[in-house]
């Protein structure tokens, strides 16, 4: 009966104990934008600027080692897409060949959904992610798009990655993570530019995470 009694309040001291603890976080991170040079069909062209932009994260702890997150970023850059011969830098245009190009300056916004798996090694804290969601494309209409009569692209995405969280405080941490989309490549509504291939987009990102 002793024992049951000592075993009882053992377990109802680590369950206070957990309770108490931060379940619960919400993070700011700064980020940048890297995309690869894609070949699609039909001699066509697709490459990307570099971008810098912000990141906003909200997690809740479901055990020690594992939470749900959701998380919401935006990006400016400028999506290039180049048609026909002559589109490899470099490479002259032969005769017969042709070349034209669009541009835009595009809008990226991420809506996406993760698991967390976490470790903790004193304050270090690796952890892995997976999940899935939305990046919408959103051509601006300024002089940074070639192409006025341009739509916005919506895909569905597979997210990735990966980090390292330090702890300031109960309260405080430093979260640097590397995070990677497979997205299908936009066309913005023109069917010329349509490379019907998936692409990976990189985004490193480092910031700060409130416990809560």
């Amino acid at each position: 009966m002793k024992k049951t009694i000592v075993l009882g309040v053992l377990m109802l001291w680590a369950a206070a104990g957990f309770a108490q603890e931060s379940r619960q976080d919400v993070s700011f991170s700064g980020t940048g934008m890297f995309g690869p040079t894609i070949h699609g069909p039909g001699s066509v062209v697709a490459d990307s600027t570099g971008a810098l932009g912000l990141l906003t994260s909200y997690r809740f702890m479901l055990t020690p080692h594992s939470a749900l997150e959701g998380n919401y970023s935006f990006v400016q850059n400028n999506q290039k897409y180049c048609i026909g011969g002559g589109c490899t830098p470099g490479a002259p245009i032969l005769p017969g060949q042709y070349f034209y190009s669009y541009r835009f300056h595009s809008r990226e916004q991420e809506i996406t959904g993760a698991y967390i798996f976490g470790m903790t090694f004193k304050r270090y804290n690796p952890f892995l992610e997976g999940g899935v969601g939305t990046l919408i494309f959103t051509p601006i209409l300024d002089n940074g798009t070639l192409r006025l009569n341009s739509k916005g692209t919506k895909g569905v995405t597979g997210l990735f990655g990966g980090g390292l969280a330090y702890e300031l405080s109960p309260s405080f941490d430093i979260r640097v993570e590397y995070r990677g989309f497979v997205v299908k490549t936009p066309n913005f509504g023109f069917s010329d530019i349509t490379t019907n291939r998936y692409e990976v987009l990189s985004m490193p990102t480092i910031g700060v995470a409130y416990h809560f």
